[in-house]
């Protein structure tokens, strides 16, 4: 792009530092959090995504059921779009995938598991049907305007992982997405270290690469390290055996089908989204079950406890899943007792921790041994550790690097390794959700944020967005509580208004009306809900009164006529007297009536 581009919204101008072609980078997610990944690629021309994914609330954001990136970047630009690009079947990569089509009818190109796992919530919200989904292979090309996208097979914890190699006006960029090198995969499928190799021989402009991992020394091991333990812990179970994991981890389930084949269980399935994932894979042959071993969740009551393992989802304590709801003892069919065995075979995702620690405590209040990653080598991670992201690096060469995928510590620990393996700092670049990347044939620089970049929060259905206010509102109160002053103003003045004044609180006629306003600090109600405990804080209620009163008595007869007027100045004034008294600032909500 030869000109200056400004974006609406920000102050940001870009200017390229040379007269050539340029390739604009914007990560609408992903960059700064685990989760939320969505990364756009952009010409002069044309547009394209690559994954849409959602993140799920943690414990600061009460009421909020899920996490999209905004789009409205994108929406503004829909004539440009191409096509959607998806690495993977995992929900932080293909979640918001609905949302997103509501807004955008573009088509969408993803590995056959992928999409088949897609198809599930795009059906589940009425978004299938106008989906134009194509499934592509490893090793297949996609032309889309300016791009072409070459899918490359990557090892992860899901199978059918890919990796998008761009090639562009610039130069080729290779999109990693979620990886590891794992040399004895649960498929026998290992990356394709090959095609990697080439491309680094052929020359890589720019590797934007996943950093989750990037702080953990070594190479992660191979997903088939934790068979032994698992093994071992069925060996000693001798009641019910619960193994908790992501649903769509299936190299995972995978191997604890085969472990209870081995050890003569049957297998059920607890909770939704796994049971379709399962189902999904099974009929795809991704997922190898004997039907005959399979038995419904109802029926695991019949069958003597020993000869059952359960499947089941919650690995990260969330409030609606099967294992947290058989922790509280609530699940309509499945109980944990006394002697059994549970199982979370899932890393701990950061904010998690307090919901996983009180299901881990209930289960115990059960009976129930439990396994985690903490006490146990029960899980292993599907992301690549240091040793696995320099491989990367030394494979693909290339001229410029942006890590991805992770907090703000894990992309600047990927930079350093970067570094380690002789890229030049200069040319590493450490950017965040919102900011502007734009590549040359020779540069490469980050510029300031998109200004409509950032997070929809959901609550309920995805149509219920909620506004930054609101929940700034409800951890408001949560933290300070609310309080509710009730008054009663008279349309007139003066004496009239003194015959008109309302009872007092004890059904009295009021005394001592101000001749101002007709009422006294004796008819002003205030209710107060999780600020203070109204019986033990008479002089501090009181005093609020007093000081509300203070107000309108302040006021203009215009003023007093604008109800928004009166509410706003009690609401400042009590504001400052509780936030001096207590130290706390509850939400206040003046209630003015007039008769």
């Amino acid at each position: 792009m030869t000109e200056d581009l400004e974006f609406e919204g920000s102050n940001l101008t870009r200017t390229p530092s040379d007269t050539g072609t340029s390739v604009s980078i914007v990560p609408l997610g992903g960059l700064g959090e685990f989760g939320l990944n969505m990364m756009v690629y952009e010409t002069e021309n044309d547009i394209i995504v690559i994954d849409t994914g959602f993140m799920l609330p943690n414990a600061d954001m009460p009421g909020v059921d899920l996490i999209f990136p905004d789009i409205h970047y994108l929406v503004e630009r829909k004539e440009k779009v191409r096509g959607i690009l998806l690495t993977h079947g995992h929900e932080d990569h293909i979640g918001a995938l609905f949302y997103v089509l509501r807004q955008l009818d573009v088509p969408v190109y993803g590995t056959q598991l992928t999409l088949a796992i897609a198809s599930g919530r795009l059906r589940e919200y009425n978004v299938l049907g106008k989906a134009q989904l194509n499934t592509v292979a490893p090793g297949d090309t996609v032309e889309l305007g300016d791009f072409s996208a070459e899918f490359i097979h990557v090892t992860h914890s899901i199978p059918d992982t890919v990796a998008i190699a761009l090639r562009t006006p610039v130069g080729v960029i290779v999109h990693t997405g979620d990886f590891k090198f794992d040399m004895t995969p649960i498929d026998g499928k290992m990356s394709d270290i090959q095609t990697l190799a080439r491309l680094g021989s052929e020359g890589v402009h720019l590797l934007v690469s996943d950093s989750t991992n990037a702080e953990r020394p070594g190479q992660t091991p191979s997903e088939r390290s934790i068979y032994g333990t698992i093994d071992n812990i069925f060996q000693k179970t001798e009641q019910k055996l619960f193994l908790c994991t992501f649903s769509s981890s299936l190299h995972r389930i995978q191997q604890f089908i085969d472990l209870a084949d081995v050890h003569r269980r049957l297998v059920a399935v607890a909770g939704r989204s796994l049971l379709n994932n399962v189902r999904t894979a099974s009929e795809l042959g991704y997922l190898k079950l004997n039907p005959a071993y399979l038995i419904d969740a109802r029926d695991v009551s019949m069958f003597k406890p020993h000869e059952v393992m359960i499947l089941s989802t919650g690995s990260q304590g969330e409030p609606r899943s099967a294992l947290s709801l058989m922790a509280l003892d609530n699940h309509p069919f499945l109980k944990v007792e006394q002697g059994d065995t549970v199982v979370i075979s899932a890393r701990i995702i950061p904010g998690n921790e307090k919901a996983i620690g009180n299901v881990v405590n209930h289960l115990l209040r059960r009976g129930a041994k439990i396994y985690h990653e903490r006490n146990a080598d029960v899980h292993v991670s599907g992301h690549g550790s240091s040793e696995d992201l320099k491989l990367m690096l030394n494979l693909l060469q290339p001229k410029f690097f942006m890590p991805m995928h992770g907090e703000y510590q894990n992309l600047m620990r990927h930079a350093e390794l970067a570094e380690s393996v002789g890229i030049p700092s200069d040319n590493i670049k450490v950017a965040e959700d919102g900011e502007l990347i734009q590549l040359t044939s020779e540069t490469c620089e980050v510029f300031g944020r998109e200004g409509r970049s950032g997070r929809v929060l959901v609550d309920g259905k995805p149509e219920f967005e909620l506004e930054d206010i609101v929940l700034r509102d409800r951890i408001q109160l949560s933290e300070d509580g609310i309080v509710v002053p009730i008054i009663v103003l008279h349309s007139d003045t003066g004496e009239d208004s003194q015959q008109s004044a309302v009872s007092s609180s004890d059904g009295q006629p009021a005394a001592d009306n101000d001749s101002k306003t007709g009422l006294n600090a004796g008819q002003i109600e205030i209710i107060s809900r999780g600020f203070v405990y109204m019986d033990k804080s008479e002089e501090l209620i009181e005093e609020a009164k007093e000081i509300t009163l203070r107000v309108i008595r302040n006021l203009s007869d215009e003023q007093k006529h604008e109800t928004e007027t009166v509410q706003d100045e009690i609401r400042g004034a009590l504001r400052r007297f509780f936030s001096k008294q207590t130290q706390r600032s509850p939400l206040i909500f003046p209630v003015v009536m007039r008769v």
